[in-house]
């Protein structure tokens, strides 16, 4: 047997590759420390601008009190798990509603032209209302008609019209994706002997959710934001402790304290959403 050593695949990058390297990393530095420089030069003229205003005295003591914000914070978090709440049951129900309404419009034959009808007309006029006026005729109209077996509750009317507003915009998304995937697709399942309902459940509903899904989880940025308009029905969530606790002494800082426990909630799905729109090639690259 030879006592040569063996060989090896191990790649070894170039002169010019190395250099290449190295110049990508001080310009990303550069960039990074620019950018830091500039946003730190953005934030001290701000504060400079505002600290130094004739009114910021009685601005900061209405809006920004340490003392009021510490005592409003467990009213105003109560309210925020209502919201968290609403979020999370009108998401479940807005997923399984606008996910019919999709596959309704992407039905075809003459066959099923009522249905398509049906789903359009869902898709057009809750879509087209606003959802602050859906949230007033449905939380205010509703428990005043008495209907035997609904419930008068307004937290109830409340969600019911968020889901129905939002499973409208929604429905729209996963159509755009159930009509994104190539009718080759479709040709390929069903001559492999698939039928129409397990061609769209194992072929074409994957992908067409993969795709959507950046833009799915805007809307349920939105949606976190949107829960706080059961606030006009009466219902206690954050926005409404915070009205609660404003009315007490005028002090608007609880107002201030749950928007910033909004931005809790949104910010990391906002960047989240980004990263997974990255991981899926839908963001290009920085320049």
């Amino acid at each position: 047997m030879s006592d040569a050593p063996a060989a090896t695949d191990e790649w070894v990058p170039s002169p010019l590759e190395r250099e290449r390297a190295a110049y990508r990393q001080r310009a990303t530095r550069r960039s990074i420390l620019i950018a830091a420089a500039a946003s730190l030069v953005a934030v001290v003229a701000v504060a400079l601008t505002l600290t130094s205003s004739p009114g910021w005295p009685a601005f900061r003591e209405t809006f920004f009190n340490v003392d009021k914000a510490i005592d409003s914070l467990p009213a105003v978090l109560s309210g925020l798990w209502m919201n968290i709440r609403i979020m999370l049951v009108c998401a479940v129900a807005i997923g399984i509603i606008a996910l019919t309404m999709a596959i309704l419009r992407t039905l075809r034959g003459p066959v099923f032209f009522p249905l398509r009808a049906l789903a359009t007309a869902y898709v057009d006029i809750f879509r087209g209302l606003p959802l602050l006026l859906l949230l007033f005729l449905l939380g205010f109209g509703m428990p005043a008609l008495r209907l035997a077996g609904l419930p008068n509750s307004a937290l109830f009317w409340g969600g019911l019209a968020i889901t129905l507003s939002y499973s409208a915009y929604v429905a729209e998304v996963f159509r755009a994706g159930i009509e994104s995937i190539h009718p080759s697709q479709w040709a390929a399942a069903r001559s492999l002997g698939l039928s129409y309902g397990k061609t769209l459940r194992y072929v074409v509903l994957p992908q067409a959710i993969r795709r959507v899904t950046p833009a799915l989880m805007n809307d349920i940025v939105s949606l976190q934001k949107d829960s706080g308009l059961v606030a006009v029905l009466g219902i206690v969530d954050a926005i409404r402790a915070a009205q609660i606790e404003t009315s007490l002494d005028y002090n608007y800082t609880p107002y201030v304290v749950a928007g910033v426990l909004f931005l809790l909630l949104t910010i990391p799905m906002a960047r989240f959403t980004d990263w997974l729109a990255r991981r899926q090639g839908l963001h290009g690259g920085m320049r």
